[in-house]
């Protein structure tokens, strides 16, 4: 990575543009009126990318200096793909309060914020009690990204093997940053039936081991649908498994799924199904893998996300936004849909602007948008 300048300064004259006292004219202007920040600073097209290192990839907990490269890299991404500057913030503390304190004090030097790989349960108060703060977009990718994606991919594999949303058995495995977005996502697409799973079994309210966000995601997911138990109960029938958890589930299990199941197996490396295994029982597989078809990655997402809240000028990323995303990706596969093909690939040029106006025309509709149209 590294900072450049997009003008040039090549002369004495162009010094005293870009700094003094020809700067002092557009601070005076700002002063007077802040909305001017969005024409004369870089603050309306950056990012912070912030983490605490607590939750990095598949490393775990491996603290602030360590999460750097990974936010370097994510920065790189939004450049690249939404034409968006990323600014890597790695913060050396894990409290609540002081990572939120530490973001509301920067927030005027950004246009958004993203935070990435902080551990649940923080993530969800901290995302949350951010969006109340600030009046910019706040945006947990591992959550939201990773859930958008997974809608775009499934709307596509139900189509393929002649599903209804509204009929189709889902079974999640993880219940953590990830697993707690996809179902919320999926419920708001429509989609109800669905069981959500950790490493006791089933999330079910008949539990006395479950966290507020866990107690919240039964009463959303498992307690309508009556069901409780463990995973290999839960996937006796289903016709969808996403896994979001690691570990492996065991062949026989798998076995038990509907016919023409759909399997996104999304642990990285080591998927929960292996492909190989999967395909003996689904119609449809996907990873978060490059190396094997339809792979679940998040970079099909956050930069245009935050492409078109940036265009619009939005306050916030509303669920309707993520779902317009979703709407986008799934639709640029159009006719060419198969099962080794549900979701576009990263490097489609398509994507990315895509993305960009569904959202910018959802935070129109959803009322968040500063921007005329």
């Amino acid at each position: 990575m590294e900072v450049r300048s997009s003008v040039a300064l090549d002369s004495a004259a162009e010094l005293s543009l870009a700094y003094t006292p020809g700067v002092a004219r557009v601070c005076s202007a700002i002063a007077e009126d802040p909305t001017l920040t969005r024409s004369y600073t870089w603050v309306p097209n950056t990012v912070a990318v912030v983490t605490d290192g607590t939750a990095v990839l598949g490393l775990g907990d491996i603290g602030p200096a360590a999460a750097m490269p990974v936010m370097e890299g994510k920065a790189v991404l939004f450049k690249q793909f939404g034409g968006v500057d990323g600014i890597p913030v790695c913060l050396d503390t894990t409290d609540t309060e002081e990572i939120i304190e530490t973001v509301v004090r920067m927030a005027p030097s950004f246009g958004g914020i993203n935070l990435e790989d902080i551990s649940a349960p923080r993530c969800f108060e901290i995302e949350d009690r951010l969006k109340e703060r600030l009046d910019i977009p706040v945006f947990h990718d591992d959550q939201h990204g990773t859930a958008v994606v997974t809608l775009a991919a499934l709307v596509n594999a139900l189509r393929l093997t002649g599903r209804e949303p509204g009929e189709t058995r889902i079974v999640i495995s993880g219940a953590g940053a990830a697993g707690v977005a996809i179902a919320k996502i999926l419920l708001n697409a429509g989609m109800h039936d669905i069981v959500v799973t950790d490493r006791k079994g089933v999330v079910s309210s008949d539990r006395s081991d479950l966290t507020p966000v866990k107690k919240e995601l039964a009463a959303l997911t498992a307690d309508p649908n009556g069901r409780s138990g463990t995973l290999a109960d839960a996937f006796d029938g289903a016709d969808v498994y996403i896994g979001v958890s690691g570990g492996t589930v065991p062949e026989d299990v798998v076995a038990t799924m509907a016919e023409d199941a759909i399997i996104f197996a999304m642990a990285n490396p080591d998927p929960e199904v292996h492909p190989e295994v999967a395909h003996r029982y689904a119609a449809v597989v996907a990873t978060g893998r490059s190396d094997f078809p339809n792979q679940i990655n998040n970079v099909l997402a956050f930069p245009g996300i935050f492409r078109g809240a940036f265009d619009a000028q939005a306050t916030a990323i509303t669920e309707g936004m993520k779902v317009a995303a979703a709407t986008a990706l799934a639709d640029l596969v159009g006719d060419e849909l198969r099962p080794d093909l549900v979701i576009p690939s990263p490097f489609d040029a398509r994507v990315g602007p895509a993305v960009a106006q569904a959202v910018s025309g959802a935070a129109h509709a959803d009322g968040v948008a500063r921007a005329p149209r």
